[in-house]
């Protein structure tokens, strides 16, 4: 079975995940799967790449253009549904999106609608056009039967969470598990829990102090009138509260490097109080993000130098 690697470098991160969690959400506010997830040329890595390292993930890219698309989408869609959670279904728009798009071409891939399979990583060609029900139903069951026979089937799509745990899987997956599934449907209060049972075992626990923060953060921006937060930050340069508040919203857009930006800008151009705050916020930022993300390394370079 061909095989590739796929990564979309410089996409967004944790940041980005909330932002496609809130999306879902609208579309379960709609009736639809929660097992179907509306994915960004931003949100792929996160919603597809890292997620198959633990399910198997179906790709449907399609456009509002494409007739074959609507007939092939709702038939994937309701099998991911049946499938509860043995794989994943992601939806691409490819005109909403031109860096997948693009990867398509790359792939000499000229029409949609086209599906591919997602494992530990690797993309995998699946279906190219539209078929009926009982067609996909069927090229499903080979291509599991396929990954299960290679040995390359993630845990997760293979057996149910209590038999993984049986065969001597670590508690903290298990954990780790239900803090994604979480995000991902937007339950805040569900994550954070998930994430603060892993760090009550391991106190040092990178990721969890990570996916923790990420909540910490998604809370806040909750609870903000966003276009009012952006306009207060752009009116009052010098109040640290308003450029926080604008931050936290444009850390959970993506736009990583502006917000941190922000918040170094702010330190430099403030001083007392103000600029406490100013840098107390900014730290709490670098928890979302990995110690070793250049971001990070950047950021904390320009903040030290905008302290001394």
């Amino acid at each position: 079975m061909p095989s590739s690697d796929f990564s979309l470098h410089g996409a967004v991160d944790l940041g980005a995940r909330q932002a496609a969690a809130k999306k879902k959400q609208e579309r379960q506010a709609g009736g639809g799967s929660a097992y179907v997830v509306d994915v960004t040329d931003d949100t792929f890595n996160t919603e597809v790449v890292e997620r198959s390292r633990t399910v198997p993930v179906l790709v449907d890219f399609w456009a509002e253009w494409c007739g074959p698309c609507k007939q092939l989408g709702p038939i994937l869609e309701k099998l991911a549904t049946e499938a509860a959670g043995r794989w994943v279904l992601a939806k691409v728009d490819i005109d909403a999106n031109p860096r997948l798009g693009a990867y398509l071409q790359q792939m000499d891939i000229r029409g949609i609608p086209f599906v591919a399979v997602v494992v530990a990583g690797q993309l995998m060609p699946f279906l190219n056009g539209a078929a009926p029900e009982a067609q996909v139903r069927q090229a499903l069951d080979q291509l599991f039967a396929a990954l299960k026979q290679e040995g390359i089937l993630p845990e997760a799509g293979e057996e149910p969470e209590g038999e993984a745990a049986e065969a001597g899987q670590p508690e903290s997956d298990s954990e780790y598990d239900r803090a994604e599934a979480a995000l991902q449907r937007g339950d805040l209060d569900a994550a954070g829990a998930s994430f603060q049972r892993i760090l009550d075992s391991s106190p040092q626990d990178a990721h969890a102090k990570q996916g923790l923060a990420l909540v910490d953060l998604s809370r806040r921006v909750e609870a903000l009138d966003v276009d009012k937060a952006l306009r207060d930050a752009a009116e009052q340069p010098g109040d640290a509260e308003a450029q926080t508040r604008a931050a936290d919203i444009e850390m959970v857009s993506g736009r990583i490097d502006e917000a941190l930006e922000r918040l170094v800008s702010t330190v430099r151009r403030t001083a007392g109080d103000e600029r406490d705050k100013a840098r107390v916020h900014l730290l709490k930022l670098f928890e979302v993000l990995p110690p070793e993300d250049a971001r990070t390394v950047k950021a904390r370079k320009a903040l030290q130098s905008a302290l001394f």
